[in-house]
């Protein structure tokens, strides 16, 4: 680390420890030439997460779409703002974990699927509006195999 006073580039770390809540290191440090203090902060840079849609295109993934897919589908539901933000930070930590998230690509796919499922544990009405829209269901017959599967899975052990 080059020093901010004179560019030397020994310098000693002093002190280490945690900052914003853990997802940084701050360093306390001194020039060994000119004896000036300083400090720098050690941040994991995150790849930023491409999402590819169905028709080949390609797009920043957007966290709020999956907040107001979510609170669209819940509305009207015993739903808090505060799960369907907790669902989209988990979907997003889901998909950038998945094995088909690598180089920070994943398909729009995959996210509907984790969204699914969470919105599946979270409130089944809620569920079925959201995956008629993802789904593009047709009509009753579609609902009724929603249905169908929905109690499966939820009979189903875990």
């Amino acid at each position: 680390m080059r020093c901010p006073s004179c560019s030397a580039d020994d310098t000693k770390v002093i002190d280490s420890r945690e900052s914003d809540e853990g997802t940084a290191i701050r360093r306390r440090r001194s020039c060994t030439q000119c004896l000036q203090r300083f400090t720098t902060y050690e941040r994991l840079e995150e790849v930023p997460l491409v999402v590819t849609k169905t028709n080949g295109g390609r797009q920043p993934f957007d966290r709020q779409k999956i907040v107001s897919g979510v609170a669209a589908a819940a509305k009207g539901r015993p739903v808090t703002v505060e799960q369907i933000d907790r669902l989209a930070e988990d979907v997003e930590d889901d998909v950038r974990a998945a094995p088909g998230a690598r180089g920070g690509e994943v398909t729009s796919a995959v996210i509907g699927h984790a969204v699914l499922d969470r919105l599946r544990l979270l409130d089944e009405v809620a569920y079925l509006r959201f995956a008629s829209v993802y789904k593009g269901f047709d009509g009753a017959a579609d609902f009724q195999r929603e249905l169908v599967l929905l109690e499966k899975l939820a009979s189903s052990p875990a």
